[in-house]
């Protein structure tokens, strides 16, 4: 069984005025909230970019919802120094490029520019305010984890890969798989490859 998520203001979901700079610890209570609504037990969660933060965070707050978490394709514990500028930009040129925008519409509706610029302005306030990611320390986290990524993903921290070997030093049940090639998201990217490899980690496979 898979569910698709669309947090509040996103999506099919209501809109709302504003997104909070911690959004992706007000976006764990979401997950958790419909878990619960849908009285589920120990779910496998894939977060990809920003929703990789919203995972862990799950499975911070109620590790005993979570089974496993797929953390794929992010900057780690904090935003890389030119994270803001990157997506001022990286925004910027995405709403005048016409597959960036018919993307954007399928994802949000067609008020997408109103949600893009909501969400821009969220990330960029927890950039400069260096507003924490994780509600608690990731050295609390025994759920078991992948770290998931693309050595080519050219809107993460350069040293992504030692990032994550950083975090999985910090956690109790750590693995990693890099893609040598792809874009960002690494879920996206490398599509088939990653359903592989996300099975097999669920699984209790080795990750080849």
């Amino acid at each position: 069984r898979v569910i698709l998520m669309d947090f509040l203001g996103n999506g099919q979901s209501d809109r709302v005025e504003c997104f909070p700079e911690n959004l992706w610890t007000t976006q764990a209570d979401q997950v958790l909230a419909l878990v619960e609504h849908l009285n589920l037990k120990k779910v496998n969660l894939l977060g990809t970019s920003g929703g990789a933060w919203v995972a862990v965070n799950t499975a911070l707050k109620r590790p005993d919802l979570v089974e496993h978490v797929i953390a794929d394709s992010f900057d780690g514990r904090t935003l890389h120094d030119g994270f803001a500028e990157n997506l001022r930009k990286e925004r910027e040129y995405a709403k005048q490029d016409q597959e960036a925008r018919q993307f954007y519409e399928w994802c949000q509706g067609e008020d997408w520019e109103k949600v893009v610029d909501l969400n821009t302005q969220a990330l960029i306030t927890c950039a400069v305010n260096k507003t924490p990611l994780f509600c608690k320390s990731l050295e609390s986290l025994d759920t078991p984890i992948l770290f998931m990524g693309s050595l080519e993903d050219d809107m993460c921290r350069q040293d992504m890969l030692e990032e994550y070997k950083e975090m999985d030093r910090l956690v109790g049940n750590g693995k990693i798989y890099m893609f040598e090639t792809g874009g960002h998201p690494a879920a996206l990217s490398n599509a088939e490859s990653a359903a592989r490899v996300i099975t097999d980690f669920l699984n209790g496979q080795s990750l080849n």
